[in-house]
């Protein structure tokens, strides 16, 4: 089933990615356009991982079966598991996740009580054996992308640090224009995928409902739907179709701490285990993507966009201003292009470049006076104004990441 703005379709037709069978199902591979708007996305989220005190790391995508069952993967989720690889008689496996990696991170020397909340994040690769049937485009992967991030805590901070994650996800989607289905408060369900911790549950349940309460936010329990080793808060997005997806996750686990045996020094000179609160502020970078193509239908907001300004230059005689216009911009870390009349007429220049945010009509009363007659994606057009005030608005307005063209017209 397709919609309107089915993203498989737009991303070929935008030259956003693309698959091959050569390179297998279930992995997509990145075009120019593409590659630019998960890069200025994944700039964004460090950037704002960086100010709310995160510090990133890099680990491995591989890991020996060992770790995986030590962290409880292999019992409870090894059916989403790529199998391991035999390499000098050991099993490597692709992992799963990274929480597992963070962990021996956090463990890697003695950590204070002084360090807490000690908050990692990492833009890392992971791997889930999805089955042919489920896969499509970029919203059911086998190789992802994943934005992630994991505090180590005190029990008293737990909560707090949930809420900021909470409040981290709500200004993300607000920057993207993304507007959430609803907010999930996901439970474990009856089968044993789930670990065997009736009071590690009922503790990690009643942080996060209480998360839940102080926001304000309304939400809705589901059984079944929570990670093998701890409940989490899903914020779930729908696409045209009404279909949902979970895009960001908050979770509180009191369960790999001790699997790892991890610790910190109290004020007291003992040994306490912490809390893990894992959290994903943008989900997957590939179902985040996913998401925006079919909701925006490609428009996307001006700091996202693979093209903020196009130069239109009306003729020839216009071109040389319209090069040096791009120049400037791309030296102002606006992505620019030029649009030059060999194109085709102005108006089929501006159809073609219908989705990018700005486009700058650059003609002979314009380039005489060193102005800039700027043309909205929406058809507003602004009045002309000197090259260097307009771009410094530009700049200015897509560093503050929000979802508007323009915020004064």
């Amino acid at each position: 089933m397709t919609t309107p703005h089915d993203h498989r379709r737009l991303g070929r037709a935008l030259g956003l990615f693309g698959t091959d069978p050569l390179i297998g199902a279930g992995l997509p591979y990145w075009l120019p356009d593409g590659a630019t708007v998960r890069h200025a996305l994944e700039e964004y989220i460090r950037a704002e991982e960086r100010r709310a005190g995160y510090r990133h790391v890099y680990s491995p995508v591989l890991g020996k079966r060992e770790l995986y069952e030590i962290s409880g993967h292999w019992s409870h989720y090894s059916d989403d598991m790529f199998p391991p690889l035999d390499l000098d008689g050991e099993q490597i496996v692709l992992r799963p996740g990274l929480c597992p990696h963070h962990a021996l991170i956090f463990r890697s020397r003695s950590r204070s009580h002084r360090e807490l909340p000690y908050r990692m994040a990492e833009l890392g690769g992971m791997y889930r054996f999805e089955l042919s049937g489920v896969l499509g485009g970029l919203n059911r992967v086998r190789a992802i992308q994943l934005n992630d991030a994991h505090v180590f805590c005190t029990l008293e901070q737990a909560a707090d640090e949930a809420r900021g994650a909470l409040e981290m996800i709500r200004r993300a989607h607000r920057a993207l224009g993304i507007t959430p289905a609803r907010y999930r408060l996901s439970l474990p369900g009856p089968g044993g995928k789930y670990v065997a911790a009736p009071e590690l549950w009922r503790r990690s349940t009643a942080l996060l409902t209480e998360v839940l309460e102080h926001s304000g936010l309304p939400y809705e329990p589901a059984e079944g739907e929570a990670a093998f080793y701890g409940p989490k808060i899903d914020v779930q997005v729908a696409d045209g179709a009404g279909r949902e997806s979970t895009l960001s996750t908050v979770q509180i686990d009191f369960h790999q701490p001790e699997r790892f045996a991890l610790h910190y020094i109290g004020a007291d000179g003992a040994r306490h285990r912490p809390v893990m609160v894992h959290r994903s502020v943008i989900g997957s970078v590939e179902r985040a993507v996913a998401h925006l193509v079919e909701r925006t239908g490609g428009a996307f907001p001006p700091w996202l966009a693979p093209t903020q300004l196009v130069a239109l230059p009306v003729s020839d005689a216009e071109l040389p201003h319209a090069e040096a216009l791009v120049r400037r911009c791309t030296e102002l870390g606006l992505r620019a292009d030029v649009a030059a009349p060999d194109r085709g007429s102005l108006g089929a220049r501006i159809r073609t470049a219908r989705l990018v945010p700005y486009q700058a009509v650059l003609g002979p009363r314009e380039t005489s006076a060193g102005l800039v007659a700027l043309r909205l994606r929406d058809g507003r057009r602004l009045a002309p104004r000197p090259t260097e005030e307009l771009l410094a608005r530009l700049v200015a307005h897509t560093a503050a990441h929000g979802p508007e063209l323009w915020s004064d017209v």
